[in-house]
């Protein structure tokens, strides 16, 4: 019954969203959007049951671009990076086609690659590192796959060119999902057979968990090599996720919950 109820608030939530998009954003600054969107995403993580705890500080991008690498878990994932920080992702075209989450994903700023297409991955590059020059923020998930957040696959490096090209600077985040007493939970994780449905459903009967980003220290993309760099950002957030499996009191910050508004 409280999956149930939970399920209702969320589908209530994307509408409020949608309408938002449709009625509010023509009339908003970038800075607003941005704005109801990293909370808009904040309310959509304590929806589903998900506390938000930050381990470090997120990149504070003032006219020069930043580029989040993360391992990815989960569908959770943009939701949880979302509500820390307004960045656009980097997402496979399927989504695109997905009913209602697809088109907000776009209207929110996420670029789409047809992975199959060399072209489509060039078009990408370089729309990527023409945001990354214009001091935006972009995040992508380089394993290009999800697991269930015990390993780190190996990173994809051709995304890596967009930071080289723009002088960016590579954030290595590392994403756990833990259960109410702070253990190593698969609740969250959306890979393998999993369907979005059973994930969804799994999240909401679990009664809540959480979700841990590790932050770590930026990586300067000056003068490198886009697999020199894809390496570095990997082993920093594989090495992480060692530390972090044996840390059992951990310093974090947790955030509220915030709403739309």
């Amino acid at each position: 019954m409280r999956a149930a109820y939970q399920l209702l608030r969320i589908a209530g939530h994307l509408l409020t969203g949608t309408f938002t998009i449709l009625f509010l954003f023509p009339h908003l600054s970038s800075e607003e959007r941005a704005r109801r969107v990293t909370a808009w995403a904040a309310r959509m993580v304590a929806l589903a049951g998900v506390r938000v705890i930050v381990k470090g500080r997120p990149p504070a991008v003032r006219g020069e671009g930043a580029l989040i690498v993360a391992n990815h878990v989960s569908w959770l994932d943009i939701y949880v990076l979302h509500s820390m920080l307004f960045t656009r992702f980097i997402s496979k075209a399927e989504i695109k086609s997905w009913p209602l989450i697809g088109w907000l994903a776009k209207m929110t700023g996420t670029l789409f690659l047809e992975r199959s297409s060399l072209r489509d991955a060039a078009r990408i590059n370089k729309e990527m590192a023409e945001h990354l020059r214009a001091g935006e923020c972009l995040a992508l998930f380089p394993e290009g796959t999800t697991t269930d957040g015990s390993e780190v696959k190996p990173f994809y490096a051709s995304l890596f060119n967009p930071a080289l090209e723009a002088g960016a600077q590579v954030w290595p985040v590392l994403i756990r999902y833990l259960d109410a007493s702070g253990q190593p939970t698969l609740v969250a994780a959306y890979h393998g057979e999993t369907t979005m449905a059973q994930s969804l459903m799994r999240v909401l009967r679990s009664g809540g968990i959480q979700a841990e980003v590790h932050i770590l220290p930026p990586i300067s993309a000056i003068g490198g090599h886009r697999r020199e760099l894809a390496q570095a950002a990997e082993t920093a957030i594989r090495d992480a996720l060692a530390r972090a499996g044996r840390d059992t009191a951990p310093e974090t910050v947790a955030r509220p919950p915030s709403a739309m508004r």
